[in-house]
């Protein structure tokens, strides 16, 4: 009698867990069109906005193209990150928000959150569809911001531009504030496991995410996005030097448009890969007859990185060589072959490390973040010098090598993977087995 009521009770618990799961899951539902084009929308927005406004904004300061947009990155996301992990989701999309006006790496601030609300709500077969969602209604912003900020820049000025981003991000803030749920679970924040009252002010040390860094798993297909990644700012970062230039583009607003491509680009890439991976993740989960195994997912990425070394050498190649409004389109469909190429890549990548450290995915999102945007800093402040050091062919030729070196760490991670999980333990939440 006393097992038949355990085992009762033990169903009515699961029950409940699942009734709640699934009323997560429904309010996140209604209100996820709201938390994306009212958060994470405006971060792509404003730092993409700014891209197009860097040649005026170097003149006005008297500096560089190549110091300005080395200080537009940052490692902020390993604050918010840290934080959402002890207090919520939803605070710290809050307050972030208020921060959010940092350019390019206010964009990043809210990825690592973002993702990982996707990895809150979603099981694992849908996750990869979901973060593909997530990421192409995040770039939705990087798709049009570019022509907008050209806009601001030669009819109005950069820093008007940046006021009425302000505004927006208090209007954005009550949006988030009314329509975005908490969607942590229950007893998993670092407040929840607190005694006494949780209106408490806890010192979080953010760099606690970078020890997730240790795993080469993690390392591995960060420095793979990263390569990928790098080949957008090789193009984006100088455009309005090189195609600007070479094709007698003088308008901030005419260089905004030039960037609509690669944006929308992005958009697509996001959506098949992320809906690609979960294919490959039931696929072959079927044929190892219910064994997952996460390095699974990262087989979608290799269509990305086919695209992206060859779309950066034809660019390349057609800004050299080519004259006159062919070179110009060949250079269009570039960029938009290469958004498709890095969100594929990217997308894949950002639902594998919240796989393997589903318990921590903001944190490993955010880990991924610093160190990609770190290296990225870097190159993105060399991408000028190098131009014009060594030409612009050679420049883009150097960003496909990386490309495609990245895909040999896919492949390399896809081969070994359960051997690199085992080598260091990050307290990764799969095995060969997990399901």
């Amino acid at each position: 009698m006393e097992f038949e009521l355990e085992v009762l009770e033990d169903l009515k618990n699961e029950f409940a867990t699942r009734e709640a799961e699934r009323e997560r899951r429904t309010q996140f539902g209604i209100n996820r069109s709201w938390e994306k084009l009212s958060g994470d929308v405006d971060g792509m927005f404003v730092g993409g906005s700014f891209v197009p406004c860097i040649p005026q904004v170097a003149r006005d300061l008297h500096s560089t193209a190549a110091v300005t947009v080395f200080t537009s990155l940052g490692v902020s996301s390993l604050v918010w990150s840290a934080y959402s992990s002890f207090y919520g989701r939803r605070p710290m999309y809050l307050l972030g928000n208020a921060f959010d006006d940092h350019r390019l790496s206010g964009a990043q601030v809210l990825l690592s959150v973002g993702a990982a609300v996707i990895g809150d709500i979603y099981k694992l077969e849908e996750r990869g569809t979901a973060m593909g969602s997530f990421f192409g209604a995040v770039l939705v912003g990087l798709a049009i911001a570019p022509l907008a900020g050209g806009i601001a820049a030669e009819y109005w000025s950069w820093r008007a531009f940046n006021i009425g981003l302000g505004i927006w991000g208090l209007l954005q803030m009550l949006l988030i504030y009314v329509f975005l749920p908490e969607t942590a679970h229950p007893n998993t924040r670092g407040i929840d496991k607190m005694e006494g009252s949780r209106k408490m002010l806890v010192w979080v040390n953010p760099f606690s995410s970078l020890r997730l860094l240790r795993s080469p798993n993690i390392v591995a297909v960060t420095l793979a996005n990263t390569f990928a990644l790098i080949s957008d700012y090789v193009l984006l970062i100088p455009l309005a030097y090189t195609v600007g230039v070479r094709y007698g583009i003088a308008r901030e607003a005419l260089i905004g448009v030039c960037f609509l491509p690669s944006g929308l680009g992005n958009l697509v890439g996001a959506l098949i890969g992320g809906r690609l991976s979960d294919m490959l993740v039931r696929r072959w989960k079927e044929k190892r007859e219910g064994v997952w195994v996460p390095e699974d997912r990262l087989r979608a990425a290799f269509l990305g990185n086919l695209l992206v070394p060859l779309s950066v050498t034809l660019a390349g190649l057609a800004t050299t060589y080519i004259d006159g409004p062919i070179g110009l389109t060949i250079n269009l469909v570039c960029l938009f072959t290469n958004g498709i190429g890095v969100d594929a890549v990217i997308t894949p990548i950002g639902a594998y490390n919240i796989d393997i450290v589903h318990s921590r995915s903001a944190e490993v999102m955010a880990a991924s973040i610093a160190l990609r945007s770190l290296l990225v800093a870097v190159v993105s402040a060399l991408v000028m010098p190098s131009i014009e050091t060594i030409g612009v062919a050679a420049t883009n030729g150097i960003s496909a090598v990386l490309a495609l070196l990245g895909c040999f760490l896919i492949w390399l991670t896809i081969r070994y993977g359960d051997r690199m999980r085992a080598y260091v333990d990050v307290d990764t939440n799969c095995g060969p087995t997990a399901s």
